[in-house]
């Protein structure tokens, strides 16, 4: 009788992928770096184990949106004081905090709780095309499409 395979700490091998998000679409790499977070792009994967790899994002300031959402689209935070809504149009979130934009983005597209929270603790973003992990010997991930 054969049994699933179920991935655990044990067994996960975890490598480390560079993405450069130069000229690359906001919804379409945040999918796919969200879906190597979660480890899906593997067949081991298990939805209820962190099976994904590390992802380090390079030239965060250079991610393209479409259509109007640079002037239109607005990222919204709360101090969780009366009166504290403040909000900052994707135009700006791109020239002063792409690094946040990206990291916020991929979250969003994570699992709910302690095992999305995991998962993105394994997301490294920088604005441009130096990082501070080349000890861990990455390699380059070329994004489908």
């Amino acid at each position: 009788m054969r049994t699933t395979f179920m991935a655990n700490e044990a067994n996960i091998e975890r490598k480390w992928l560079v993405v450069d998000a130069e000229g690359q679409t906001l919804g379409r790499l945040s999918s796919e770096v969200a879906a190597i977070l979660r480890g899906k792009h593997k067949p081991t994967f298990t939805p209820h184990v962190d099976t994904g790899d590390y992802v380090i994002i390079i030239n965060a300031e250079k991610i393209e949106l479409t259509g109007k959402k640079l002037s239109d689209k607005i990222y919204y935070r709360h101090s969780h004081h009366p009166g504290g809504l403040k909000g900052r149009t994707a135009g700006e979130m791109r020239e002063k905090y792409s690094e946040t934009m990206l990291e916020t983005t991929i979250k969003g597209m994570l699992p709910k709780g302690s095992l999305g929270r995991k998962m993105a603790k394994k997301l490294h973003v920088f604005r441009g095309a130096e990082h501070t992990h080349q000890a861990q010997k990455p390699e380059v991930y070329e994004l489908r499409g």
